[in-house]
C-alpha cells in the first residue's frame, strides 16, 4: 500500500501517530468532551427548540439550530478560528486564516498536550452553541433567508471578537476570569439575541399571547442533552484529564440542581404550581451561572451560585420583565436575555468574588494575572485585590454587552437592505408549511384544548376508536 502508514516500521508508526508531547489520556478525554459539547446543539437544542415552541413552528425552530451548526463549522475552519485564536491583527481580533491543513491540525495545541485539531473542534462546539442559543430569541417569526445570512456575519464580526479579547490574545485576556464562557458565550448570546429580536420585530400577536410547547416530554429530553452535555462543556475547558475538570464537573451539576430546585420552589410559592418549563429555565440559568467559574470555585461556592442563579433570573423574568415597558417592547421568544445574559453576568461577577487563589494557579499554569476572588481577598487581608478583580469582571461584561449590541444592530440593518428580517403576516399565520412546506405532526391543534362541543363529538361511541384516542 504505497504512501500509507503500513509502509513504515512498527516503531515509527507509533511515534508518528502519537508523538511524545501527545498525552493519550488528555487526548481521549478531550475528544469525548468535544462530542458532548456538540451533542448539546445537535440534537440537544434542536429537540429543545422544536418541542418548546408552538406546533406550527416546530420544524422552523429546530431547523434554525440545525442549519447554524453546519454553517458555523464551515466558517470556523475557513477563517473564524484564527480570528478568535490566531495571530494578532490588533487588540480585538486575530488574522483570518484557514484551519484546514494537516500540518496545522496535527501539531501540538498551544500549551496543551493534545493535537491542535482537538482545540479547533472543541472551540467550534462553543461557537456553534453560542449562535444557536441566540436563535432562541428569534423563534417564530424570523425570515429563514435572513437567518442564513445572519449566522456567518454574526460569527465573524461579533463572536470572534469576544473570544479573542477574553480567551485569545486580546486586551482583556490577562484580566477577566471566564473559565468556560459566561461572557464569551452566554452574555454574548443573550445580548445579541435580545438586540436582534428588537430589529426583527415581534411574533404574530396571537402567537405572542398563546405559545404553548408542542411536546413537553421531548422538551425535557432536549434539556437532558443540554444538562449532561455540560459535563463536556465545563469538563473539557482545561484540555487535560486532571483535578480541575473533575472539580468543574461536580460544581456544574451542584449549581444546576440547586438552581432548578430554587426556581421550582419560587414558582410553587408564588404561582402555586410546579412548572416544568420553569424547571427547565432554572436548569439553564444554573448551567450558565457556574460556567465562568466552574473549575475555580469550591463546591460550597457552586451551591451559592445555584441559589443566586435560581432566584435572580427568576425575578428579572417573572417580575421585572412584566413590569418593564422596555422588556415588554422586545419579543424575546425563549427569554434568552434572562437565562443567558443575566445569568452570565451574575456568574461572572460571582466568579470574581468566589474564585479561589490556588485553583486559579492550578488552572492557569502560565504567569497568573488574575487576582483572588473578593471573598478570599477579604479573609486574606487584601480586599483591594478582590475588589479589583470584581471591577475587571464588570469591565469585561460591559465590553461584551456594548460590542454585541452595536455589531448585532449593524448586521441586522445590513441584512434588512437585502431581505426582510421578519416573515410576512400570511406566513406568520401558517408557520412551518409556509416556510418549509413541511409540518412536524400530522395531528390537530397547537397545544390548545378542544372546544367542549368538539370534545363531546370526538368522544362519541359512533366514531372509530382511532379518532377517539386523538382527544
Amino acid at each position: 500500500m504505497n504512501g500509507s502508514v503500513y509502509d513504515f516500521p512498527i516503531g515509527l508508526q507509533s511515534y508518528e501517530g502519537s508523538p511524545q508531547w501527545n498525552n493519550k489520556g488528555d487526548n481521549a478525554w478531550q475528544l469525548i468532551a468535544t462530542t458532548m459539547v456538540c451533542l448539546q446543539s445537535v440534537p440537544g437544542l434542536v429537540i429543545l427548540y422544536g418541542s418548546m415552541v408552538k406546533k406550527k413552528w416546530a420544524v422552523n425552530s429546530a431547523f434554525m439550530a440545525f442549519y447554524a451548526f453546519a454553517m458555523v463549522l464551515l466558517c470556523w475552519v475557513l477563517w473564524a478560528h484564527n480570528m478568535a485564536f490566531g495571530r494578532n491583527m490588533g487588540p480585538l481580533v486575530g488574522r483570518p486564516h484557514t484551519a484546514l491543513s494537516h500540518a496545522y491540525l496535527l501539531q501540538q495545541s498551544r500549551t496543551d498536550y493534545v493535537p491542535r485539531a482537538d482545540f479547533v473542534f472543541y472551540q467550534f462546539g462553543f461557537a456553534a452553541i453560542t449562535v444557536i442559543l441566540l436563535a432562541g430569541s428569534l423563534l417564530g417569526r424570523m425570515n429563514f433567508y435572513a437567518w442564513m445570512m445572519f449566522v456567518p456575519l454574526w460569527l465573524t464580526f461579533s463572536y470572534t471578537v469576544g473570544a479573542f479579547t477574553i480567551w485569545g490574545n486580546g486586551f482583556l485576556e490577562k484580566y477577566i476570569i471566564d473559565y468556560a464562557g459566561g461572557f464569551v458565550i452566554h452574555l454574548s448570546s443573550g445580548v445579541a439575541g435580545f438586540t436582534a429580536a428588537y430589529w426583527v420585530g415581534p411574533r404574530h400577536s396571537r402567537d405572542r399571547q398563546h405559545f404553548p410547547p408542542n411536546n413537553i416530554i421531548h422538551m425535557l429530553g432536549g434539556a437532558g442533552f443540554l444538562w449532561l452535555g455540560w459535563t463536556g462543556f465545563n469538563g473539557g475547558t482545561p484540555f487535560a484529564a486532571s483535578r480541575i475538570p473533575a472539580l468543574a464537573i461536580v460544581n456544574t451539576h451542584l449549581c444546576t440542581a440547586t438552581s432548578l430546585l430554587v426556581w421550582l420552589s419560587l414558582d410553587m410559592i408564588v404561582y402555586k404550581k410546579s412548572s416544568v418549563i420553569g424547571a427547565v429555565q432554572g436548569m439553564i440559568t444554573g448551567l450558565v451561572c457556574i460556567t465562568p467559574g466552574a473549575g475555580l470555585v469550591e463546591p460550597w461556592g457552586a451551591l451559592v451560585m445555584g441559589v443566586m442563579s435560581g432566584s435572580v433570573p427568576w425575578y428579572t423574568m417573572m417580575v421585572l420583565h412584566r413590569r418593564s415597558a422596555f422588556f415588554q417592547s422586545v419579543d424575546d421568544t425563549l427569554a434568552v436575555f434572562h437565562t443567558h445574559a443575566v445569568a452570565g453576568v451574575l456568574g461572572g461577577v460571582l466568579s470574581g468574588i468566589l474564585a479561589k487563589p490556588n485553583l486559579l494557579r492550578m488552572m492557569y499554569t502560565t504567569p497568573n494575572y488574575y487576582s483572588p476572588g473578593l471573598f478570599y481577598g477579604f479573609f486574606g487581608g487584601d480586599v483591594f485585590l478582590g475588589l479589583k478583580q470584581v471591577g475587571y469582571q464588570l469591565v469585561g461584561a460591559g465590553f461584551i454587552t456594548a460590542w454585541n449590541a452595536i455589531v448585532t444592530s449593524l448586521i441586522c440593518i445590513l441584512i434588512s437592505r437585502f431581505v426582510d428580517l421578519r416573515m410576512d403576516e400570511e406566513d406568520l399565520e401558517i408557520g412551518d408549511d409556509a416556510v418549509h412546506g413541511e409540518e412536524a405532526y400530522a395531528l390537530w391543534g397547537d397545544g390548545e384544548k378542544l372546544p367542549r362541543t368538539l370534545r363531546s363529538l370526538h368522544l362519541s361511541p359512533k366514531l372509530p376508536s382511532i379518532f377517539r384516542r386523538l382527544v
